[in-house]
């Protein structure tokens, strides 16, 4: 069982038994508090029932506020700034601290039990609401001090993952003038009935030409994107033949949508590289990219061999990982990698 792993309400099972921990140990000094205070000792053996109906059932109800306070105030409002969050968890304290106060004592009088009367009740909505903002407080720090973490974590892999990039870009620095020289003059030099050569020799450097683009701009029109993927995916048909089926599903009206170039070749790459190539009979790559309420889904699926472990995708090259760097600095998000039915590989994201 991953102890770190959020679950319900994004609350981990690690973080739960803290929490849990927290509100035994405060009823246990509690109830040792009330015992103190009334016997001026400690003697006498411990009872449940006289633990449960002095401090076990009240730090129960704070337990089951906090939890609906957290659930309403923060987890419901994770989208929001959180100083948002504090102001709404704040007046959610004092409401739902007064209300359970007056159903305790609803229950306590019905079965005629001890309470506190008179000016007194107030200490009963003082110090709960005091306990739970100096929870709360304690709950936004932590999750500030984790956020704060992973954004360390996530500059320092964009540097990493950038600086292997500049060294891979020393080690394979060539002018793309003299590329394209070359190219032009190995396509000179066939002859004319190897059309179907000077074609991928074209599109080869058509590959080139866009990623220096790619190098100098941080946003092109999705379209410039798609051409790239087709030629990509041009040339590997010249080596799959057959085996390869390309289906393209991208709305017209996006097509001058700006996006970061390089973010679907990636995936179409792992797709070729991790589902099709060792599958005999081959098969279908499908781009489909929509928009829905000012997003942009992109969803590269493909019916190859499929993966049981997705993460290990993320460790079979630096293609992915670089795409999920990228889109988790530029728009907060991710790649979400799935399977496809009925076979393969599904890999989506949204901007």
């Amino acid at each position: 069982m991953n102890w770190t792993r959020k679950h319900v309400l994004g609350i981990s099972p690690l973080e739960l038994v803290a929490i849990l921990s927290l509100y035994l140990f405060f009823s246990v000094l509690y109830y040792v508090v009330l015992r103190y205070n009334g016997n001026g000792n400690l003697d006498g053996v411990f009872s449940f029932s006289s633990y449960w109906y002095t401090a076990g059932m009240q730090y129960s109800c704070y337990l089951i506020e906090s939890l609906v306070i957290y659930s309403i105030g923060v987890y419901s409002l994770k989208r929001k700034r959180m100083l948002v969050q504090l102001i709404v968890t704040f007046f959610l304290i004092l409401i739902f601290t007064y209300f359970i106060r007056e159903l305790r004592y609803i229950y306590l009088d019905y079965n005629k039990m001890g309470r506190l009367v008179g000016t007194g009740e107030i200490w009963d909505w003082y110090i709960p609401s005091l306990f739970l903002m100096v929870q709360f407080g304690c709950i936004f720090g932590y999750r500030y001090f984790v956020e704060n973490q992973r954004k360390l974590k996530l500059e320092a892999e964009l540097r990493q993952a950038a600086l292997k990039s500049e060294l891979s870009a020393i080690k394979a620095q060539l002018n793309p003038h003299f590329l394209y020289n070359v190219f032009n003059t190995i396509n000179a030099s066939l002859p004319p009935e190897n059309e179907k050569t000077r074609m991928m020799i074209a599109q080869l450097s058509d590959l080139f030409r866009y990623q220096l683009k790619a190098s100098k701009e941080e946003l092109v029109p999705l379209r410039e994107e798609l051409d790239f993927v087709k030629s990509y995916l041009d040339l590997e048909k010249a080596r799959f033949e057959n085996r390869l089926t390309v289906k393209i599903e991208v709305p017209q009206a996006l097509y001058d949508v700006k996006i970061p170039p390089m973010l679907l070749q990636p995936l179409v790459e792992n797709s070729l590289k991790h589902g099709l190539a060792d599958l005999v009979e081959g098969g279908e790559i499908r781009i489909k990219i929509y928009k829905e309420e000012n997003k942009l889904y992109f969803e590269v699926a493909d019916t190859g061999v499929g993966i049981a472990d997705k993460s290990l995708l993320f460790d079979k090259g630096v293609g992915l990982t670089n795409t999920n760097l990228r889109l988790e600095k530029m728009y907060h998000s991710s790649l979400h990698i799935s399977d496809n039915q009925p076979r393969g590989t599904k890999v989506a994201f949204a901007i």
